[in-house]
């Protein structure tokens, strides 16, 4: 299956959704463009490396934010985008520009610190949007419960599209994710991800934490 949209129109345009996109695709653009040695020293200053972080953490504390916009291979990039444009856009507009953005990071953030939480002395770099992206997929589902959509379905030589519950979908984008955290990046860095790190604490973290922030930022407010 291959999700393309939600059903739940918008009346906004959601300009930070697609900024934070466009972000994402430039620093992984740059990422490969890197050789082994320079692209080792970027994801050392700039992903989340968790015995870093409980050393040092008065400098390394922006890393929580600039992990975020770092990703580990084509499919880890290309899959997160496609669920931020799909659900991102109706979260933007239930919170407003600027809430929205704020909350997008903070749920990045305690995502990140999730993970640093349960591996304090690994040094192995955490990085990804996925922990951001489930705190945008907490508070679609507890705002658009019944959502459904459309999505693209291939069977053999057949192709259609059908209507299907937004918590498969997102049920879909955890297990993809799990599958690539296990795996080793696919950059020239040949850097290997944690087993039970980053695919699965920062996730679940992501997701609780955007069901709890969510309403705080007035996801239910009355237009």
């Amino acid at each position: 299956m291959f999700p393309l949209y939600d059903e739940n129109p918008t009346r906004i345009t959601p300009y930070f959704t697609y900024g934070l996109i466009g972000m994402n695709i430039l620093v992984f653009l740059h990422e490969v463009s890197l050789s082994n040695a320079r692209l080792n020293l970027f994801l050392s200053q700039y992903a989340v490396i968790p015995q870093q972080l409980t050393t040092n953490f008065s400098e390394e504390w922006i890393t929580l934010f600039t992990s975020q916009f770092l990703h580990g291979g084509w499919w880890h990039l290309i899959s997160n985008m496609l669920f931020l444009w799909i659900f991102g856009n109706n979260i933007e507009e239930r919170l407003g520009h600027f809430r929205y953005l704020i909350f997008y990071l903070a749920c990045g953030a305690l995502a990140a610190l999730c993970q640093w939480f349960i591996s304090i002395n690994s040094e192995i770099p955490s990085l990804g949007a996925s922990g951001s992206i489930s705190g945008v997929l907490g508070a679609y589902i507890i705002r658009f419960p019944q959502a459904r959509v459309m999505t693209l379905v291939f069977l053999g030589i057949f192709i259609t599209t059908i209507r299907v519950p937004a918590l498969v979908i997102i049920g879909l984008f955890f297990v993809q994710n799990v599958i690539s955290g296990l795996v080793s990046l696919q950059t020239a860095a040949n850097m290997s991800v944690e087993s039970g790190g980053v695919a699965y604490w920062a996730h679940i973290g992501g997701f609780v934490f955007g069901i709890i922030l969510a309403p705080l930022f007035g996801l239910f407010r009355r237009d």
